[in-house]
């Protein structure tokens, strides 16, 4: 037998342009999305304390905001609204021209060609900031009323379709609401609205500047009867194929970082456009320690997004957006 040579893989990681010629997963602006906040008033660039360069933003600056992320080669927003009021039954949240509907008209408006993405849910729109109708149970304990908050949820996805948004992403966790939206979206003369699902949504510690950014806290209790528990692997992927048996066109995996394991399993399994979401709390936590200077946040923030993309997802959702497109046209 011939005797080959002992092999030595660093010949190929010689040079930044070998580098760049074998690697074998690449990130492009067009894998990302923005979410951005909008909030009542006029000229209004509030900033996000534990969110460091986000802002809370009126819906004239939002637009602004959204030509230059569209200039920058992103393709896609995902809108969440603060109202001036809310209520125990998110009257806001499936309004005409609540926050979110005249944003996405703003959107749209200044920039067509973007897409615009809408969270469906109620907890920024509930005065107990939670997902949906808040009922006692029979222990005397409060909960969330899952088939009660249906048909809110229903008639947000539809609010937010007829004022233009692209996809509806249903964000609560509620058993059977990609149904219902679907249902209720086909019925209204939208089919052509797709659904981006947040399949598998983990009760999360990552989740807590978001609550400061979208001021959405629970008044009571927590949000664990309807998200999921973080250990819970083989349940996340029972979540996902209800959704999918239930007409979900893309499938999201909350939070990302700890997660990558189920986005694989979820792609490798559903092989529907594949979303993580990169979370507040993994963003922020970035963020302070680049401030310190214990970490470099270009070197981290892209490593963060390769590993998402080799985890197998299409979709990136993540408040580095501007900055990595910025990165990867320099």
């Amino acid at each position: 037998m011939p005797q080959f040579p002992v092999a030595r893989p660093r010949r190929l990681r010689a040079t930044p342009a070998l580098r760049r010629l074998l690697r074998e997963t690449r990130v492009s602006a067009d894998n990302l999305v923005m979410p951005l906040f909008a909030r009542p008033g006029k000229g209004v660039r509030r900033p996000i304390a534990s969110m460091p360069g986000n802002f809370q933003f009126s819906v004239d600056e939002l637009a602004k905001e959204a030509r230059e992320i569209h200039k920058l080669g992103v393709p896609a927003i995902l809108l969440f609204g603060i109202p001036d009021k809310k209520d125990e039954k998110a009257s806001g949240a499936h309004a005409k021209h609540g926050i979110v509907q005249t944003a996405v008209r703003a959107v749209k408006d200044a920039v067509p060609e973007m897409v615009v993405v809408t969270d469906v849910c109620n907890c920024e729109y509930t005065s107990h900031g939670h997902c949906g109708i808040v009922r006692k149970r029979r222990d005397g304990a409060l909960d969330v009323d899952n088939d009660a908050t249906l048909e809110l949820l229903a008639r947000s996805a539809v609010s937010h379709a007829g004022a233009g948004a692209d996809i509806v992403a249903p964000s609560d966790m509620m058993d059977g609401r990609v149904a219902a939206i679907r249902r209720a979206l086909d019925q209204a003369g939208f089919e052509q609205t797709p659904i981006m699902s947040y399949a598998a949504k983990f009760a999360s510690g990552f989740y807590g500047p978001f609550r400061d950014a979208a001021e959405s806290p629970p008044q009571f209790g927590d949000r664990r009867t309807y998200q999921m528990d973080c250990a819970n692997g083989d349940e996340a992927m029972r979540e996902v194929a209800l959704d999918v048996a239930e007409g979900a066109d893309i499938v999201m995996v909350k939070p990302a970082l700890a997660y990558l394991d189920l986005v694989r399993r979820v792609k490798e399994r559903f092989g529907l456009p594949t979303a993580v979401y990169n979370v507040s709390g993994e963003f922020s936590m970035v963020k302070a320690a680049a401030r310190n200077g214990w970490l470099d946040e270009r070197a981290v923030v892209m490593e963060l997004m390769t590993a998402f993309r080799r985890a197998g997802a299409d979709i990136i959702i993540t408040y580095w957006a501007k900055d990595v497109a910025r990165w990867l046209g320099e």
